[in-house]
């Protein structure tokens, strides 16, 4: 009987919380983070920056392999007129080079990949800061990322706000007055 008692107080209790509580709606959405910084422009600024840094450097490392392939050409010829000595030696000096083109390959690779990083992780942080901004300003309570990080399995696309926050992103990056300064440190850098 005491058990009755309690749990019909418990079912009256839940009846008259849910009259008073007032009921919010819990506007959401989600952006597919994939598409977003495919078509984000300062995002593909940034990634055709680093592309011709990449190239321009590249280039430059290429010429020394042309010419250390061009020397293990002649070496292989010049192998048995030249005796076995001169071949060893020879051969010592072709493998250092090559030992050095691979860590010089290696290390163009490294300060690339760090300094696209650098800038890859301030852009992403960037982004995350106007997405914030952005739900404030709409009244979302909830903005979920999709794409290759995941955190959401399915959404309705009617939620899908990806569009709007691209163009409103890119309007803003339109807006933003681009420095001079900026521009020639990439010239000086690809000069290097």
């Amino acid at each position: 009987m005491k058990k009755a008692l309690v749990i019909i107080a418990l079912s009256i209790l839940v009846v008259s919380c849910n009259k008073t509580a007032e009921v919010k709606e819990v506007k959401t959405a989600y952006v597919d983070t994939s598409v977003l910084m495919k078509e984000y422009t300062e995002a593909k600024d940034l990634e055709a920056k680093y592309k011709a840094q990449a190239e321009e450097k590249g280039r430059q490392l290429q010429a020394e392999i042309t010419r250390f392939r061009q020397d293990a050409a002649n070496f292989q010829s010049q192998a048995q007129a030249n005796g076995q000595a001169w071949a060893q030696q020879r051969g010592a000096e072709l493998q250092k080079r090559e030992q050095q083109l691979g860590y010089a390959q290696q290390q163009l690779s490294q300060q690339l990949q760090q300094e696209s990083g650098v800038e890859m992780d301030s852009l992403v942080s960037g982004v995350k800061k106007f997405i914030k901004t952005y739900g404030k300003e709409k009244g979302y309570s909830y903005i979920y990322g999709t794409g290759d990080a995941a955190s959401i399995l399915y959404a309705e696309e009617k939620y899908d706000i990806t569009k709007e926050v691209i163009k409103a992103l890119n309007d803003k990056y339109k807006a933003t007055p681009k420095t001079e300064a900026a521009k020639p440190e990439v010239k000086a850098e690809a000069k290097k």
